[in-house]
């Protein structure tokens, strides 16, 4: 079973995770610019940046971006999927220890990421990073459950994949975002956001996620046996609907 450790455990899922995994809203952009001050000049610190999804809509808005990764090969994809951007640049840290200078950023984000983070140093260096006001957005894609064939996958997970219940983001409350940043002052908005799924795609979407079983390990071909039950009971013209909420938590530090 791979280490709860996040920097290596999304080694061999990168092609996966580059094709099915979801984006985020748009939305959350002009909200951020509305609510935070954010305008295309301003710097962004995009904290396991991964593969570039969320440091994607920071660029397009024009926003100079430093993804911080501490995974090479998932590293290694965001600059190939964003190097047509002259204002994005990869840096090889993590949450605790960003490697970028000090009150160099506008605003930090993390999509998908802050539940590998150790809150406390985590909170210490963006501190260190931003200059004021020191906003910091966190952001999750929230699978819902919802309906037969939602609910299904999500009991799937639980008893197919033991990491799975250690790594649910959906276990973060609004306690942790309160000790995060140290006040109960930080605002919740939520997005609908949606992806439609043939058979190759809801198994490719399952292999992106670091707690399902590899190939090869003894539970797989029996989870993806009752996977392929799952779709073809609930299929709809040869597709099935994976629905978010998009939690996007800001705030200053």
């Amino acid at each position: 079973m791979p280490s709860l450790d996040p920097t290596g455990r999304f080694s061999s899922r990168v092609e996966d995770y580059i094709l099915y995994r979801p984006s985020y809203p748009p939305e959350i952009v002009p909200l951020l610019a509305g609510e935070c001050g954010l305008t295309a000049e301003s710097t962004v610190a995009d904290i396991g940046c991964g593969t570039g999804l969320l440091a994607k809509l920071f660029l397009d808005f024009g926003c100079a971006v430093s993804g911080v990764e501490p995974n090479t090969e998932m590293r290694e994809a965001g600059d190939r999927l964003l190097a047509r951007y002259p204002r994005f640049i990869s840096v090889d840290g993590r949450a605790e220890q960003t490697g970028l200078a000090t009150a160099s950023v506008d605003l930090v984000t993390a999509g998908q990421a802050f539940h590998w983070f150790d809150p406390q140093a985590a909170h210490g260096e963006f501190r260190r990073i931003l200059r004021a006001p020191g906003w910091v957005a966190l952001v999750w894609n929230e699978r819902l459950v919802t309906g037969d064939f939602l609910a299904g996958y999500e009991n799937l997970m639980r008893r197919y994949a033991p990491e799975y219940s250690k790594v649910d983001h959906r276990r973060i409350g609004a306690g942790r975002i309160s000790d995060f940043f140290e006040h109960r002052k930080w605002k919740l908005a939520t997005f609908p956001n949606v992806q439609h799924f043939d058979w190759t795609g809801l198994r490719g979407r399952l292999d992106s996620s670091s707690y399902a079983p590899p190939r090869g390990d003894p539970s797989y071909e029996p989870l993806i046996a009752e996977l392929r039950r799952l779709f073809d009971t609930h299929q709809n013209n040869g597709r099935v609907d994976f629905r978010y909420g998009t939690n996007l938590y800001y705030g200053r530090l």
